[in-house]
Order: structure tokens, then sequence, then C-alpha cells
């Protein structure tokens, strides 16, 4: 399962129990133990690559404003 988090970034979490905490030695959930299958990772890497790319593409918006000369 992929959801957004606040800032917008895709995170995986469990598709038995929402859990988003995965041992990454075992890939399996943390709470339940589930397995993350190639599946979920590739969901995962797909959805991450989508969010690169728009964040590529957009403008920056948390540059200073760029210091304009004034005018003689």
């Amino acid at each position: 399962m992929i959801f957004s988090n606040p800032s917008g970034a895709p995170e995986l979490a469990c598709d038995q129990c929402g859990c988003r905490w995965f041992d990454r030695m075992t890939n399996t959930c943390y709470e339940c133990g589930a397995a993350v299958t190639p599946e979920n990772l590739a969901e995962i890497e797909a959805a991450l690559a989508e969010f690169a790319a728009r964040r590529a593409a957009a403008p920056p918006t948390d540059l200073p404003p760029a210091s304009i000369p004034p005018s003689r």
C-alpha cells in the first residue's frame, strides 16, 4: 500500500496492517510480520520515480528571492 506523507512523498505501508515500519534485513513488517512482496517494491519504486520527476519539473519554491540591483 502506498500513501503520501505530509510533504507529498510516497511511503510504503504494510498491506496487512498498515504499519509503515519494515525490517530491511528480512523484508517483513515489524508489526505483523507480513512479507514485503516484489510487487510492493515495484510499486514504491514507481511512486518514488514519479515523485522525483514531479519535483524536478516543478519550479523551486524554497529559494530566496533573486537579488535585483536597484535601478538608477
